[in-house]
């Protein structure tokens, strides 16, 4: 499985670091934007919607929140912060609820097992996940930027693997996703500790201003958001009785199960970003 995940995430993350640092604003605009419908396309599954019909007029709601979206706070253009700092602030109330749930579940099921609130769900789940993107994007040194969130919840992830191997004791959410540890999850939360020195001690003169603890503030804040994203979906996944949202890449299931820690990440740290002033 290690050896799966590595060969699929390498070059996947070459790809990511290559295609952001060198594609037109636009033309990453429209790539995040597809692999946000690849995402939706599995969580139709995941919410239990058997209909092509009903799969794909999902699919157009997420589109019209994308291009409403961006028209509305213009991210392809000159960001409506404040605007913006809404959508993130909502964003982030949903996933807190989200975190009330996973802690409660399987009793809190009952309030958004039905496939209404599972589509529900799922469109604040990603939509403001894109939002929160193209808003890095078009700060100063952005995409810089986002390299630097997705390697906050890669630093998390893989942190929280080899730790939770090694150490992994306690359950962290046994009801959600029993593979997960308390140990695992202290060993990410620390690594991306160090991660966060590394970003400050690296950190360009554009942004010299930041001191170190609102740099720890924000990828530490990030790194949780992750690990609520990627539960999230690990409770619904089980709830609808599934193991992976897909089966399109090795080793890591679908694209969903990529996206999950970015969705719950994005939010967080936009919003970190904005009240840290970076």
């Amino acid at each position: 499985m290690l050896k799966a995940r590595v060969v699929t995430g390498v070059p996947l993350a070459l790809m990511f670091v290559g295609l952001v640092l060198f594609a037109p604003f636009f033309v990453l605009a429209f790539v995040f934007g597809v692999f946000v419908l690849m995402g939706a396309w599995e969580w139709t599954r995941l919410s239990g919607l058997e209909s092509l019909t009903l799969r794909c007029l999902f699919l157009v709601l997420i589109a019209t929140g994308l291009v409403v979206g961006s028209t509305e706070l213009q991210l392809l253009a000159e960001v409506q912060r404040l605007n913006v700092q809404s959508v993130m602030g909502v964003a982030c109330l949903a996933w807190a609820v989200a975190m009330l749930w996973i802690k409660g579940y399987p009793s809190s099921a009952i309030l958004w097992r039905s496939r209404i609130m599972r589509l529900v769900m799922g469109y604040l789940m990603l939509v403001p996940a894109w939002i929160a993107v193209m808003f890095v994007l078009s700060v100063p040194l952005g995409r810089v930027v986002l390299i630097c969130m997705v390697a906050t919840v890669a630093v998390a992830d893989v942190g929280a693997y080899f730790s939770g191997q090694l150490l992994g004791q306690h359950k962290l959410a046994p009801n959600v996703s029993p593979g997960k540890t308390w140990e695992g999850f202290w060993g990410g939360f620390f690594a991306c500790a160090g991660f966060g020195v590394l970003l400050w001690w690296l950190r360009p003169v554009e942004i010299s201003h930041l001191n170190l603890s609102a740099i720890l503030a924000v990828t530490l804040t990030t790194a949780l958001a992750s690990v609520v994203g990627d539960l999230m979906v690990s409770m619904v996944k089980r709830e609808s009785g599934h193991k992976d949202s897909g089966n399109l890449l090795p080793g890591h299931g679908g694209v969903l199960d990529r996206l999950d820690s970015i969705c719950g990440a994005a939010p967080i740290f936009a919003l970190g970003y904005m009240l840290a002033n970076w």
